[in-house]
């Protein structure tokens, strides 16, 4: 069922009871608290979660770990309308670029220079925007991710907005997205928000992208259009496959050395 495409990795950990304080925060430009997390030293990387996630979906999976031992300092965040993070109820906080801003501006409350960045599904999105606004992004991961996001009209993102802002009779066949965020103790209007907002990156911004990327699908993920057509859109872009459909395939170590091959080069 296509409602499927929003569970995207939702089934894989959205938690609302694992973590037990807020801290640490990072006040963002905006005003907006962001929660974070960092493990190991060494060269930094940013791990950006998809819809209906946290931070903490990352923690579950070998790639966070592995990365660490690596070498790498490894943050991942909530970002904001969900997990610890603030969740604003106003469209305004989640526009222009304002979740691309909190990852900016965490990094360098971190001092953390010339980093990566590796998103996963609705976090792909967000890293095309790190790419195009960020310089001291070095190499980029977009896992989970075809070329549907550079559509601003996209029909999927469309549905959901509907859906989350209330207008469940004009997509009955995604009800089982919106049950699940409310049976999880998602704040479902900064959801919302989150779709009627969610940035897109034009096909000729993502061709003018200099750095390295890396675009990753499970060889069974269809969900947001072709990732190998979007590995084409890049200049210097790298693609592979792992074995998977859209709900597993970052759970897997195969997933997670196909990173770390690619951010060690």
């Amino acid at each position: 069922m296509r409602f499927i495409l929003l569970l995207l990795t939702c089934v894989l950990g959205y938690t609302s009871h694992a973590q037990t304080t807020r801290e640490p925060l990072y006040t963002s430009f905006d005003g907006t608290k962001i929660h974070y997390d960092v493990l190991g030293s060494g060269k930094p990387v940013v791990l950006l979660h998809g819809f209906i996630n946290t931070g903490e979906t990352w923690k579950r999976m070998p790639v966070r770990q592995m990365l660490a031992d690596a070498g790498y300092q490894v943050i991942t965040l909530d970002m904001r309308g969900n997990g610890q993070s603030d969740k604003p109820h106003t469209a305004a906080a989640y526009a222009n670029d304002a979740e691309a801003k909190d990852v900016i501006g965490l990094m360098d409350f971190l001092g953390l220079a010339n980093y990566d960045v590796v998103g996963y599904s609705r976090g792909s999105i967000i890293t095309a925007r790190m790419l195009v606004l960020d310089p001291q992004v070095r190499k980029a991961v977009m896992g989970g991710m075809g070329t549907d996001f550079t559509n601003p009209d996209w029909p999927r993102r469309i549905a959901f907005a509907e859906l989350f802002q209330g207008k469940t009779h004009l997509h009955p066949e995604f009800a089982g997205a919106l049950n699940y965020a409310k049976s999880i103790g998602a704040d479902t209007v900064a959801l919302g928000f989150l779709q009627q907002m969610q940035p897109y990156t034009p096909v000729k911004a993502l061709k003018k992208v200099k750095k390295p990327v890396l675009v990753i699908a499970g060889d069974k993920d269809e969900d947001n259009g072709s990732a190998k057509q979007l590995a084409g859109l890049l200049r210097q872009s790298s693609f592979v496959t792992v074995a998977g459909d859209h709900n597993n395939t970052m759970r897997s170590e195969e997933f997670a050395k196909a990173i770390i091959n690619f951010l060690a080069k």
